[in-house]
């Protein structure tokens, strides 16, 4: 019985995604598309902003090792409930544009995006600075390089694993954050989720929630790819089994970055 109940909502979820009458808008209901492409929009926003503040925060952090409280207070942004805060500061935002525009709904669910897209970025780029062996940063000053050449010219290449490694793990807390949209009057595939819930149309639900995960690991996938393509080899190791000492120090600052509690 059960297992005969699992394999029918599946082929019921199946038919959900498959139909194509669900994937194109009507008078009555904005289809898979539109709310598609809005989720991809939101969350790229979202990872865009952040990445603008964390980035070049994270980079002067790693080189100069001042402000080292910031990445700890970055951090603590993690524990902030999502959706409270999303309520809380719609109540405040949205009045002020009532009647106008969905500006009064965009502001806050971007502003909640942003603030949980900051941490990994921020800390991971901090990390990655500031683990690049001192032995290859003195080799540099001896070539007579100067700090920001070090760091564009050094530290930056060398760090670039565990950069990526913050961004994708941003992207992916972003786009399964980003159905929080549709708590207010925005689209993203939320709208499947919790219209699903409450229609209790279940197959609806369960396809939204797919269509959310399929979007993440795809958006994973891309940024992996984009990964390889940017970091350099003798970095990365793919020269050899060894990859030598550069390429060591990033692997060893990304296992404990892993290892690290949340």
């Amino acid at each position: 019985m059960a297992t005969g109940g699992a394999g029918e909502m599946i082929g019921q979820v199946f038919s959900w995604l498959t139909d194509s009458a669900h994937w194109r808008d009507t008078p009555l209901d904005t289809g898979i598309t539109t709310q598609l492409l809005a989720h991809i929009k939101f969350s790229l926003i979202a990872v865009g902003i952040a990445g603008a503040i964390a980035l070049p925060l994270g980079l002067f952090i790693g080189h100069t090792r001042r402000a080292t409280f910031l990445v700890a207070g970055a951090n603590a942004l993690r524990s902030l409930p999502s959706v409270g805060l999303l309520v809380l500061l719609t109540v405040m935002i949205a009045p002020h544009f009532h009647g106008r525009t969905d500006v009064g709904f965009v502001i806050p669910t971007e502003i909640v995006l942003v603030l949980l897209a900051i941490p990994p970025i921020l800390s991971n780029t901090y990390a990655g600075v500031d683990n690049v062996s001192p032995a290859v940063t003195d080799a540099a000053r001896g070539m007579g390089m100067r700090g920001r050449q070090i760091l564009f010219g050094v530290e930056l290449p060398c760090s670039l694993p565990l950069i990526f490694s913050g961004i994708r793990s941003a992207t992916l807390q972003v786009i399964a954050t980003a159905t929080i949209a549709s708590f207010v009057p925005l689209g993203g595939l939320g709208r499947f989720i919790y219209d699903g819930l409450q229609q209790q149309d279940y197959p609806q639900m369960i396809g939204g929630g797919v269509l959310v995960a399929a979007l993440a690991l795809t958006a994973d996938m891309l940024l992996a790819l984009i990964q390889r393509l940017v970091v350099s080899r003798g970095i990365s190791g793919r020269f050899s089994k060894s990859g030598g000492a550069a390429a060591d120090a990033v692997d060893a600052a990304i296992t404990r970055a892993e290892v690290a509690p949340v």
